[in-house]
C-alpha cells in the first residue's frame, strides 16, 4: 500500500448504482497524484476497501487548472470512480460538473516537488456510468494526500 501522509484521507457518501459511505484515513488508503499529460493541472488517485461490503474502489480527481504554485483555491475538476475488479467506470464528462476546493498544499521537502494536499470535492450532478445506464452521485468529498509534481 502507497502511503498518503501523516494526514492521508477520503471521507464521503456515495449514492446510486454504488451506495456505501467510505471513510478512508491514513492506514485504509492508497494514493498518488501526479501532473496530467502535456503539464495540464495534476491528477490525485485515492483507493481502498469500502467496509461494509468489501468493495474496492479508486477515485480519480483530474484538476487541470492546477499549478506547482497554487496553494489554495476553487478548481474545475473531472471525477472518475472504478469499481476495481468488477470493470465498472462512472465519470464526469467535461469540467462543469464538479468543483474542488484546495485548502492546503503544503511542501513537504526542499525538492519544491513533493506536496500534502487537501480539499473538497463537490459534483452537482451524477457521475454517469461508462458502458452502462446507472450513475453514482457525489455530493461532497473530504480528501488529503501527496502530490508529486515530479512523477510521471
Amino acid at each position: 500500500m502507497l502511503l498518503c501522509g501523516n494526514e492521508g484521507r477520503l471521507s464521503t457518501e456515495l449514492y446510486g448504482a454504488i451506495a456505501v459511505e467510505v471513510d478512508w484515513d491514513k492506514n485504509d488508503l492508497e494514493c498518488a497524484g501526479m501532473p496530467r499529460p502535456n503539464g495540464q493541472g495534476a491528477r490525485l488517485r485515492f483507493a481502498g476497501a469500502t467496509a461494509e461490503s468489501d468493495l474496492q474502489l479508486a477515485v480519480i480527481i483530474a484538476i487541470p487548472d492546477l499549478e506547482r504554485d497554487a496553494q489554495h483555491g476553487e478548481f474545475s475538476a473531472k471525477v472518475t470512480l472504478i469499481e476495481e475488479g468488477n470493470g465498472r467506470f462512472f465519470s464526469t464528462s467535461d469540467l462543469s460538473n464538479c468543483l474542488v476546493d484546495i485548502t492546503s498544499a503544503t511542501g513537504l521537502d526542499d525538492s519544491g516537488d513533493r506536496y500534502s494536499i487537501a480539499g473538497e470535492l463537490f459534483c452537482v450532478t451524477p457521475l454517469p456510468e461508462i458502458n452502462g445506464t446507472s450513475s453514482v452521485s457525489i455530493p461532497k468529498m473530504l480528501f488529503s494526500g501527496l502530490l508529486d509534481w515530479s512523477a510521471s
